[in-house]
């Protein structure tokens, strides 16, 4: 029995065929969540102080609120895949967070640059696979889009979501 979730990973497959569209998506879409989150990390929350939590400044950003969201989305349509994409998630929080304290002065320039190309190999996917992306007639699922990967790593595994 599947979730709620799973006519919105159909809806999002029917877009996605072309084993071409498929492979650039497996490369893109966790480059552009990345890069997104990265992004998002360079705006701190307002108010955050470093005496208070000094060990969780480094994630206290829009980034993380947005990872929040995303979450409590996923939570309404299926626990695995919000437990799935949580643990995405914290993955992405500590790259961005290894990217920004190492490479401060080029971590917005690197964002920037992956996150163009990334969407650049989307519409090329997409123009290969001839169908428009799923977000152009609904956003939610720019949301999707990592989880509808994670849901490949479920079945294949053999976990229910």
């Amino acid at each position: 029995m599947h979730s709620k979730i799973q006519p919105l990973f159909d809806k999002y497959g029917e877009s996605h065929q072309n084993p071409a569209n498929k492979a650039i998506h497996w490369i893109c879409v966790p480059i552009i969540f990345f890069t997104i989150i990265g992004l998002l990390s360079l705006i701190p929350l307002a108010g955050t102080d470093t005496a208070v939590a000094p060990g969780l400044l480094p994630y206290l950003h829009l980034g993380t609120l947005l990872i929040v969201v995303g979450v409590l989305f996923f939570l309404r349509l299926s626990i695995p895949v919000a437990i799935g994409m949580l643990a995405i998630s914290a993955l992405v929080l500590y790259g961005v967070k290894v990217v920004n304290l190492n490479f401060p002065d080029s971590a917005l320039y690197a964002y920037l640059t992956l996150f163009v190309l990334a969407w650049i190999g989307q519409f090329i996917g997409h123009k290969i696979e001839g169908k428009k992306p799923s977000f152009i007639d609904d956003l939610k699922f720019l949301l999707i889009g990592p989880a509808w990967l994670l849901h490949f790593i479920y079945q294949k595994l053999g976990i229910s979501y």
